[in-house]
């Protein structure tokens, strides 16, 4: 496929609020000999792509630089390196944007085909979009990070999130009895993803019910609402559990050290950023299972053009919506 000179795309020439997103032109970017280029069809906004925008996440950026993380689309051309592609192939990736690469809300990016997938055959390309980096997220946080087996119990902090509603059922489904605490609005969603038993989080009497629900303790304490206590959490683990922590940039806390060592437990951070090519393979194999059998189910909750770009990442930033911010062409 011949490459037009000039592509649209949502970018930013220096890091700061929704006010620096820009919608325009920009040169076409060309493969290298092992790259794809890949023409857009979805996209969603993540909480990540908010702090690479703002500067809060710091990661080396080339000016002008084009936002957005996933992206699911079809092959334009390939390299000659990039064996498995050809053109018109549905492909995805969730980890643009970051470490020097240009990100995905553009007519084409360029991807590295170690960070490319196949999407299995019949999959909505804005379904797919909305699913892949929470259900990637969740899915390396508690079998890379958590090594979660079948029997253990796991307590999913903010379960009515996107990662957080994924982690409950990847966890469910592998055999695992999940505890979930989430807005009491959300109680129903997170029991419909798979939760034993689901807790507001604002009770006040959380701790005792948890201690009452897994009177052994938790082995997996997956943490992606970003009210982090480990004051409180760290007692509730089993003798060896796991705390992974997965959300709040600018969190503090106080460290139970006493509690923390003589449970042998830990707590552990976890970004997928940080995730090597590897662990993201595996990861795509996961949720691709996952998409041909026609899951995760995920909530969307608006579905936008490349053109408001700035509006997503504003929607993102306001939390006021419930559900994923998809961006379609």
């Amino acid at each position: 496929m011949d490459l037009p000179a000039t592509m649209r795309a949502a970018f930013i020439r220096e890091t700061g609020g929704t006010d620096r997103i820009e919608v325009g032109e920009l040169p076409t970017p060309r493969p290298g000999p092992t790259d794809v280029v890949v023409q857009f069809q979805a996209s969603a906004v993540n909480h990540v792509d908010t702090f690479v925008r703002s500067g809060a996440y710091r990661t080396p950026l080339a000016f002008p630089f084009v936002i957005g993380r996933d992206l699911v689309g079809t092959v334009a051309t390939a390299g000659p390196g990039a064996p498995g592609f050809a053109l018109g192939d549905r492909v995805w990736t969730n980890s643009l944007g970051h470490a020097g690469r240009q990100g995905a809300w553009s007519e084409y990016a360029v991807v590295a085909s170690e960070r490319l997938y196949h999407l299995p055959p019949d999959v909505d390309a804005g379904d797919a979009a909305a699913a892949l980096h929470p259900t990637a997220t969740a899915y390396l946080g508690l079998f890379r990070r958590a090594q979660l087996t079948a029997g253990d119990t796991v307590l999913v902090g903010g379960a009515g999130g996107a990662v957080g509603s994924a982690a409950v059922q990847l966890a469910a489904a592998a055999g695992a009895r999940v505890i979930a605490t989430a807005a009491r609005r959300d109680h129903q969603w997170a029991a419909s993803c798979g939760a034993a038993l689901v807790l507001d989080y604002r009770d006040p009497e959380l701790p005792a019910l948890i201690r009452d629900a897994a009177p052994e303790g938790v082995d997996v304490w997956l943490d992606t609402s970003e009210h982090h206590d480990l004051p409180t959490a760290v007692p509730l683990l089993r003798p060896g559990g796991t705390i992974v922590v997965m959300a709040g940039l600018a969190a503090q806390t106080p460290l139970p050290v006493g509690a923390l060592y003589t449970r042998d437990a830990s707590v552990r951070g976890f970004a997928i950023s940080n995730a090597s090519v590897d662990d993201l393979a595996a990861a795509a194999r996961a949720v691709n299972r996952l998409m041909a059998r026609g899951r995760p189910v995920v909530r969307t909750a608006a579905t936008l053009r490349l053109d408001d770009a700035a509006e997503a990442h504003a929607l993102q930033e306001g939390r006021a919506v419930r559900g994923r911010i998809v961006v379609a062409r």
